[in-house]
């Protein structure tokens, strides 16, 4: 008998497709997940801002170190930039150092695309924009994750919204990078990165990996950097773990490097012209790489520990490391994938201790400051290895098995220098909610009521667990002196700022905003044109110019602070400085004459008064004798020394001693802090009638005296000659732009023109520009009557150039992929 065939009926029809209202419901559903992760951890590190009292929360400063003194300034330059009221634009700022590169700052401290939140509240406020980007970048990192983590394993949306939470709450979040606005963009660079791998292993979406790498590396190329070697080992183990061809692996190997290629090109524009200006850069005295001993290294693993100093933070919090621990012992995962990824994290974690890698993680540089700056990457692989355990139900007594290990480590390091003082609830406590809810969770499926109470109690214990040890980090970290928290919004501030616009005079003369500062940066936050500048990417030939001149400065020279001298003011055109006033939280301003931003200098000038002297250095930049340098006698005392002077009366007397740090005393007169090398020259007042000075110095430090000629004395009479000759013989009138200066020079004018900025790389002028004493100046030919300059990064046309090719590329292969599309 044969077999009968059925065919369907003509009648049936094709499934019918979702309607709207269903595929809205599932997109949205997709949200969920992020959502989670995302409110778990922006809340948990609000929470603790609570509990620490913090600003907004509190009256406590909550600006640490760099944030104060940098993040915030240039976030108020980003400010000004946008709304018009900038000395500069995006590739040049007039405010600090006397006029320096800008681009290079933007790419490094402004990059974060959570930056420009500052840009749209009132300037008065900015700073409060700039501690919400920590918050919002590590949800954003989170939630990011939490998308990864679904493309890797599908699995219920709150579970992976919990594990997302612990990777957006790591210990490197809490502890070393929370208020660094640009390099939490490498937190969320790491999951970008390791969807766009899931995108080459599919074999789709080429112009999508390209932008996801462009958009890490927009964000801070340094984390980007980290990120991008950390995607690297993803797409090994992939490779190997997946279930591919060889046709297969090399396909995804050869879209993944060209699509990082492009994105990286995309991104030229910024990377070169900052990678050029690190290089012309001031040098720093970075140490050698000097691992922690082993003991330390492990203590950084544990949840809720912050250790002092440059050591590594790796925790994640304890649901994350249980389940981790588990990965290796959960038979529900195939042999080969346990032993690869385990064998990578370890890998991973250990290049961090060894040299060689270390560089390599850190783009082959020493990092200035802590070492263990991709601990984010051994945390990020910490919560994949989890989200893999959880996915594939571990056991309750593999589970069991890793707290207890955790324990039995806890207690072995618990003598550990620096061991946190929340570790041991976070692990027994912490550990405890976490192993009941996996265990509750496992149940769940017999007993369906369990879930419910599982979702709770992961998600409490990652919130309570995360906000304690944001909280601790805090507070340990605060007790550190260069980390102790500095206020940037008060009274005396905004009188300060109101101070310096009240005198403004730009471009006719630079103002100076004086001293105490708020921040390093104080010209760019207040908006003035003075000295005062921070900024990794300070040129050598600034520091070369400012330095011998008696400014104060810092970080190996990164950091210029500036100097209460006349005769610097008329070097540099400052026309104007603001002083603390008479009332408390007070400022006054006063004016002088100053001369014009472009001066004409006849010839050379040799100063008559000691060569080795700060103040003949001045002198020759001066074109003028204004001071008068006498010989010093000192006394015979280590601790307590003493030197005595003899000026003329009625002049103004002045101290350099940059190897000294201690205090000084004129006469009877109150001390004076001497800060070594960050003082700079220092104004001790009118030569009494006797012309005599008698000079006491306090000094901690051993050996050290003020050299040979600490004591200049300025004659105000010869000063204003000096400066009126300038006015005279300088420009009758300037003007700058952006990025731009033009000057108009009177009839006849013979010599060198000199431009009060110091010759920073990438001016290019009218005429061929020469070095005067490390400023900008042009030698004038006859009938010369205007200059020019302009001012363009190096790197910045090839830059646009790779950039441009790259964006080429990226619409090209866009295209290409729509035709095919339309052809299918």
């Amino acid at each position: 008998m044969g077999t009968v065939t059925t065919e369907p009926a003509a009648t049936d029809s094709p499934p019918r497709p979702p309607r709207p209202a269903a595929r809205r419901r599932r997109r949205l559903s997709r949200l969920y997940g992020p959502l989670l992760a995302f409110l778990i951890t922006s809340g948990a590190f609000c929470a603790a801002w609570v509990l620490r009292g913090t600003f907004p929360f509190g009256n406590t400063g909550r600006a640490v170190n760099d944030q104060a003194n940098q993040y915030v300034p240039f976030h108020r330059a980003l400010w000004d930039l946008v709304h018009g009221q900038a000395a500069g634009d995006v590739l040049f700022t007039w405010r600090g150092g006397f006029g320096q590169q800008f681009l290079s700052d933007y790419y490094t401290y402004l990059g974060n695309p959570f930056s420009w939140l500052a840009v749209i509240v009132p300037r008065a406020h900015v700073d409060l924009a700039v501690f919400a980007i920590t918050p919002i970048t590590m949800g954003t990192a989170a939630a990011v994750m939490t998308v990864y983590l679904g493309k890797l394993k599908p699995g219920p949306w709150w579970q992976r919204g919990v594990l997302g939470a612990t990777y957006g709450l790591c210990g490197w979040a809490l502890s070393d990078a929370s208020y660094i606005p640009m390099w939490l963009w490498g937190l969320v660079a790491l999951p970008l990165l390791g969807i766009a791998v899931e995108w080459c292993l599919e074999g789709r979406r080429w112009p999508g990996v390209a932008a996801l790498v462009a958009l890490a590396w927009f964000g801070n190329f340094y984390t980007a950097m980290m990120a991008t070697m950390a995607a690297c080992v993803l797409l090994a183990i992939r490779l190997i773990t997946r279930d591919m061809t060889g046709a297969q692996r090399l396909r995804a190997l050869w879209r993944a490097s060209t699509a990082t290629g492009t994105g990286i090109l995309l991104t030229l524009p910024l990377l070169l012209p900052s990678f050029l200006s690190s290089g012309s850069a001031q040098p720093t005295q970075a140490g050698a790489f000097d691992p922690v001993r082993i003991e330390i290294f492990l203590t950084g693993m544990l949840p809720a520990t912050y250790l002092w100093g440059g050591r590594p933070r790796l925790y994640v919090a304890s649901l994350g490391l249980i389940l981790a621990g588990a990965f290796v012992l959960n038979s529900g995962i195939a042999k080969k994938t346990r032993l690869v990824w385990a064998a990578a994290t370890v890998l991973v974690v250990a290049s961090f201790q060894f040299p060689p890698t270390q560089y390599v993680w850190h783009g082959l540089a020493v990092p200035n400051g802590n070492p263990y700056r991709e601990a984010f990457v051994f945390s990020g692989m910490v919560v994949i290895v989890a989200w893999l355990s959880l996915a594939n139900r571990p056991r309750p007594l593999h589970l069991a098995l890793v707290a207890a290990l955790l324990v039995a480590a806890t207690f072995v390091l618990r003598h550990t220098n620096d061991f946190g003082g929340w570790t041991w609830p976070a692990v027994l406590g912490g550990g405890a909610v976490s192993l009941l809810a996996l265990v509750l969770l496992f149940h769940g499926d017999k007993h369906r009521h369990l879930i419910p109470l599982a979702a709770v109690l992961m998600i409490g214990v990652v919130f309570a667990e995360s906000t304690v040890a944001a909280a601790g980090a805090d507070s340990r970290r605060a007790r550190e002196r260069w980390a102790q928290p500095a206020v940037t919004s008060s009274k005396s501030i905004t009188e300060h700022f109101n101070a310096v616009r009240g005198v403004d005079g730009w471009p006719a003369y630079r103002t100076d905003s004086g001293a105490p500062q708020s921040s390093y940066n104080d010209a760019l936050a207040l908006r003035a044109e003075g000295p005062q500048y921070y900024s990794s990417y300070l040129p050598e030939v600034t520091y070369q110019a400012l330095e011998p001149l008696g400014y104060g400065f810092k970080n190996d020279g990164r950091t210029f602070f500036g100097a209460d001298n006349p005769v610097l003011d008329a070097i540099f055109s400052i026309g104007a400085r603001v002083e603390p006033g008479p009332a408390k939280n007070s400022w006054t301003a006063r004016r002088f004459p100053a001369p014009p931003l472009v001066t004409v200098r006849p010839g050379p000038y040799t100063s008559p008064n000691p060569a080795d002297s700060v103040y003949a250095r001045q002198e020759n930049v001066l074109g003028a004798t204004v001071y008068q340098v006498p010989p010093v006698t000192r006394g015979t005392a280590a601790a307590e020394q003493t030197y005595a002077a003899q000026c003329s009366p009625g002049s103004e007397a002045f101290w350099f001693s940059p190897a000294v740090y201690g205090s000084l005393r004129v006469g009877d007169g109150p001390e004076q802090a001497l800060q070594d090398r960050m003082t700079g020259v220092l104004r001790l007042g009118p030569v009494p009638a006797s012309g005599r000075l008698d000079i006491t110095v306090r000094t901690a430090t051993q050996g050290a005296t003020a050299g040979e000629h600490p004591v200049g004395c300025l004659a105000p009479a010869k000063l204003d000659a000096a400066v009126s000759a300038l006015k005279a013989t300088g420009a009758t009138h300037v003007t700058t732009g952006g990025h731009t200066i033009e000057a108009t020079l009177p009839k006849d004018a013979k010599g060198t023109a000199v431009i009060a900025t110091t010759a920073v790389p990438g001016w290019q002028c009218s005429t061929p520009t020469a070095d005067f004493h490390g400023l900008l100046a042009l030698p004038l030919t006859p009938g010369t009557d205007k200059i020019s300059c302009t001012f363009t990064p190096k790197g910045l046309k090839a830059g646009l150039a790779g950039g441009t090719l790259g964006l080429m590329l990226l619409i090209g292969v866009s295209l290409t992929a729509v035709r095919r599309r339309r052809r299918a």
